[in-house]
Order: C-alpha cells, then sequence, then structure tokens
C-alpha cells in the first residue's frame, strides 16, 4: 500500500482495501486493463511504484497463465501477455540494479517488454515500431534495436519461434514459402503415396460409399473407361463434399448411362454445393441407403472439375511444391509422362511435400544429396 501518485501521472491506480488517497501496488495490475497496466510499468520517474514481491508475483502469475492459455482453444492472445511479462521482468531487473544504476526502471520495462517480444515472436522491425509509437520516444531507438537482435539471435538458436512450435506440435501441414533442396533431386512420381482410388465418371452407388467410409480423402479422380469412352481418359477432379451432396439427392440411375446433367440444375441449387463451415457439412455416416440403391448408378460429370491443376509425373518436386503453394492447391494430379498408360499416376497433397513423408520413403536422402 502506496500513496497516490499525483494527479498529473499517467496510469490507473485502484484503492483496493486501501485508505482514501492510496493505491494497492498488486491491485494495480491484476485488476487494471492491460494497457493500463502497460502504462503503470512504461511510466518513468516511478521508482517506488511498486514492490519487488509485487512485481514478482504478477509476473510469475502473467507468465505461467499465458504458458496455459496459448495452445489451447480460447482466444487469450500472446502479444500483450508477452509485454506484460517482458515489462514487469524489466521492471524487476530494474528495481535491483537501482542502487548500480542512475536509469529509470520504466526503461527497463520497455527493454524487457522488447526483449520477450524479440525472443517470442522472432519479429524485428514491426515490434520497434509498435515500442516506439508506444512510447514516442525516438532516443530509444537504438537501445530497442540492439535488445531485439541479441534476444531474437539468442533465441533462434534454439528454435525457430513459437508460432513454427505450435504448428509441429499440432501436425499441421505447414508449407514453406521454399522447396527443400534435396527436393531438387525428386520428380513428383517419386512421392506419391497410394493406393489410388478413382472412380469412373458414372460409377455405382455402392462403390462410392465404401470408397468415402474407408477414406479419409477430399478429392477423388474420375477417369472414363470405354464404353464411355475410347480409351481410359481423365475427366477430373470430385470432392468428397460434391459426392456427399449428389448421394443425399439419391437422383440415380439403373443403368450405366452418361446424361446430359441438367438432373443437377433442377435438383440443386448453387448454395447445395457452396462450402460449409467447419464440422458443419454432411457426413457419410448421415447417409442411408437400401440394397437396391447401392447396386444403382449415379452420373458424376456433373460436379466434377474438368480442369484440375496436373503436373506431368517427371517434374521437379521442387517445382511441384513452388506451384502447389503459390496457386493455394488442396490437390495436384500427377499424369504419366509416356502414352498406353493408365491417365492419372496419383495425386499430391500438403502431406506429400512435408519431410516426415519424403524421409519415410527415401531415409537417406539428406545423406545422399
Amino acid at each position: 500500500m502506496e500513496q497516490c501518485p499525483t494527479i498529473g501521472r499517467s496510469g490507473n491506480y485502484k484503492n483496493f482495501q486501501c485508505p482514501p488517497g492510496h493505491y494497492n501496488g498488486l491491485a494495480s495490475l491484476f485488476f487494471n486493463t492491460n494497457d493500463d497496466a502497460i502504462r503503470n510499468l512504461f511510466s518513468y520517474g516511478t521508482e517506488n511504484e511498486f514492490h519487488m514481491s509485487t512485481l514478482f508475483i504478477f509476473f510469475i502469475a502473467v507468465y505461467c497463465l499465458g504458458l496455459v492459455t496459448y495452445g489451447i482453444a480460447v482466444p487469450s492472445g500472446l502479444f500483450i501477455p508477452v509485454i506484460l511479462a517482458g515489462a514487469s521482468y524489466g521492471r524487476i531487473v530494474g528495481t535491483l540494479l537501482g542502487p548500480l544504476s542512475d536509469l529509470d526502471p520504466g526503461l527497463f520495462a520497455l527493454l524487457g517488454a522488447a526483449s520477450f517480444l524479440g525472443g517470442t515472436m522472432r519479429m524485428t522491425v514491426s515490434v520497434c515500431v509498435i515500442l516506439l509509437e508506444l512510447t514516442n520516444d525516438l532516443p530509444m531507438l537504438p537501445l530497442v534495436m540492439l535488445v531485439l537482435l541479441i534476444s531474437k539471435t539468442i533465441a533462434d538458436s534454439f528454435n525457430k519461434g513459437v508460432y513454427d512450435q505450435i504448428v509441429v506440435m499440432k501436425g499441421l501441414p505447414f508449407l514453406e514459402a521454399h522447396a527443400e533442396p534435396y527436393m531438387r533431386n525428386l520428380v513428383a512420381g517419386d512421392v506419391v503415396s497410394g493406393p489410388l482410388i478413382s472412380f469412373s465418371g458414372v460409377e455405382r452407388v455402392g462403390n462410392i460409399v465404401q470408397a468415402l467410409k474407408i477414406t479419409g480423402h477430399n478429392g477423388f479422380p474420375v477417369v472414363d473407361e470405354p464404353p464411355l469412352s475410347e480409351a481410359p481418359e481423365l475427366v477430373g477432379l470430385v470432392l468428397r463434399s460434391h459426392l456427399l451432396v449428389l448421394l443425399s439427392g439419391k437422383t440415380f440411375m439403373k443403368e450405366k448411362v452418361k446424361t446430359s446433367g441438367s438432373f443437377v440444375l433442377h435438383r440443386f441449387g448453387a448454395f447445395d454445393f457452396a462450402k460449409a463451415g467447419s464440422g458443419k457439412g454432411l457426413k457419410i455416416e448421415d447417409l442411408d441407403f437400401t440394397d437396391e440403391e447401392m447396386d444403382m448408378y449415379v452420373d458424376l460429370h456433373p460436379v466434377t472439375n474438368t480442369s484440375p491443376y496436373t503436373v506431368v509425373e517427371s517434374m521437379s518436386l521442387a517445382k511441384a511444391a513452388v506451384l502447389f503453394r503459390a496457386l493455394g492447391l488442396r490437390h495436384l494430379l500427377v499424369v504419366p509422362k509416356t502414352p498406353g498408360r493408365p491417365p492419372i499416376v496419383g495425386i499430391l497433397t500438403r502431406h506429400d511435400f512435408m519431410p516426415e513423408h519424403i524421409h519415410g520413403l527415401f531415409p537417406n536422402i539428406h545423406k545422399s544429396h
């Protein structure tokens, strides 16, 4: 409990179980908004504003809460908690060095926030601009730059950064902006994983239902074979969501014949095929078919993407990875280089470009290249 600072002092101080004219330092940090707490920690000319025990308790609490909340499905953010933890840590250092230095603890709070942001976010220029805009103190630029560079350099020696780490921990297939060097020694056909499940242009309902149940694929190639065409021909790519919509309409045929596709226009609207929200689309478990319906046929041509992106199997994997990322694709069809073979070799997805998948196929890829 301390006597309240002068009226002109910036910040918001909480009178928590204190006599009039006094404030509680711990309550002024915990029960304030984040911006007021940061303003209190950054304030200049307030060497005795917070006790060491207050700063230490607040730092431990914010740091531990940040560790818990980051990584669970709570929109608590990370930027502001890191600033709070860094500012309280910096003010602790400033208070400890008070007898040995003439520098203000508020300056140490600013540098502590910069060091935590540089080590956690691995951003330099943007964090520097944000902190200078926050304090409006241009002479601090060299010190902030130095602290950011030191913290980022030390943190880079341990790992890639907090965002990269959470992507790896959650197993998300994140594609880097550049292709890995070893990809130049591989071609697209090398990493295609099978077995490939494809559908005929007019496919039996039972085959589609079985394929959707036993696989988690979101895209299936459609291949026309005799008598629908003279020779096996790649028609395109059909998505799982579109197949489910088509099956739910139960516009089936008793014979394997190609239709004009006009039934799709009459039976469905544009919103039926629109992308549903996460977890809200149709599932194969939601659909029920009789034995008679399972033996009937459905024409896939109306819902097939007839112009999917394709690459030849001999294309460099590095080039295919750059193309895949630049176009924001989910499926990249690999076609054979020579005629007379099946019209499709396989499908490349994000997982096929992951180092874990490639190293599983070629364990000595780094040693040999």
